[in-house]
């Protein structure tokens, strides 16, 4: 069977990027040294980290990390199974549980006690997923356009997770330039904006080693153990300063249900970007700076980092 795309050895991804952006972390029964996530930082102040959304990974924030870390100490990562973050084989770095601790790691291996978290669709499900099972380590959320935090077992499915399937998916689908072209145009208002060089941006850093694993560890129904997450995230009880932001033009998650559901957060504020979609980061990066940049301030003493 032939190969539809060309994936990029995990080895040629490090030496191609500059050393310092791959972050060494502890993993309880990783091999001895742990393992590596892509990390971008920039600026100094109080620590503020951006969390991505599915598909994506630190080239979303390509606008927003430079602005923000003007007043800011400003982190990025890439989640297990995007960027240019080490590809794990277990199922258990995959779920929510596994993504917030990739968090977590990073935090401790940077000194950081507790930071301000801002999170995209998916990076806002494991941000609200987070902030339920360690409020200690955030000084407050930002919410983009988020998902909710049940989204990242919601998408799970028998027929995804199965060899055959995942591999002509991923090989003649997913990681296609019509795919992503496809996925973008979903998610930004003005389709002019999603242009070959923005395809390029979010396709390059999927197509890297260790994909087909990411997949399934990201499709497959959990099981055992890894089922036994607890109970889901209640937003009453999440006592933290809390800023909501939507697109009114989002047609992935209507603004609507954004609105009613962060309404039971005791904390919140909520803001509409009026023409905008799914992803203000792309389409009014500007805005969404000062809007964060605003709340932030407001925030100012509350991180340790």
């Amino acid at each position: 069977m032939r190969r539809y795309c060309r994936l990029k050895p995990f080895a040629q991804v490090r030496r191609e990027l500059p050393a310092e952006r791959f972050l060494e972390v502890g993993w309880p029964g990783g091999r001895p040294g742990g393992r590596l996530v892509h990390v971008l930082q920039a600026g100094q102040g109080e620590p503020v980290l951006l969390l991505h959304g599915f598909g994506a990974s630190t080239y979303c924030w390509r606008h927003i990390l430079p602005a923000l870390a003007r007043t800011h100490r400003v982190i990025a990562l890439d989640f297990h199974g995007f960027g240019a973050t080490e590809r794990p084989r277990d199922l258990a770095s995959y779920t929510r549980d596994g993504q917030a601790a990739l968090v977590l790691a990073v935090l401790d291996a940077l000194g950081i006690g507790r930071a301000h978290l801002v999170g995209h669709s998916y990076g806002g499900a494991i941000s609200l997923w987070l902030a339920s099972r360690h409020p200690e380590r955030l000084a407050s959320l930002s919410l983009v356009d988020t998902a909710a935090p049940t989204f990242p077992n919601d998408r799970r499915s028998r027929l995804a997770a199965t060899r055959p399937f995942a591999w002509l998916f991923l090989h003649g689908v997913a990681l296609t330039s019509w795919s992503v072209r496809k996925a973008l145009e979903a998610s930004i208002r003005d389709r002019r904006q999603v242009t070959p060089e923005l395809v390029d941006g979010y396709l390059t850093p999927l197509r890297v080693e260790g994909v087909d694993a990411a997949y399934r560890g990201l499709t497959r129904p959990l099981r055992g153990r890894l089922a036994e997450e607890g109970p889901e995230v209640d937003f009453a009880r999440l006592d933290l300063p809390t800023l909501v932001v939507w697109g009114t033009e989002d047609r992935l998650v209507a603004v609507e249900d954004g609105r009613r559901e962060t309404a039971r957060l005791p904390h919140c504020t909520f803001v509409e970007l009026d023409g905008i979609g799914h992803m203000p980061m792309e389409e009014c990066p500007e805005e969404l700076v000062r809007i964060l940049s605003s709340f932030l301030r407001l925030q100012t003493g509350r991180a340790v980092g």
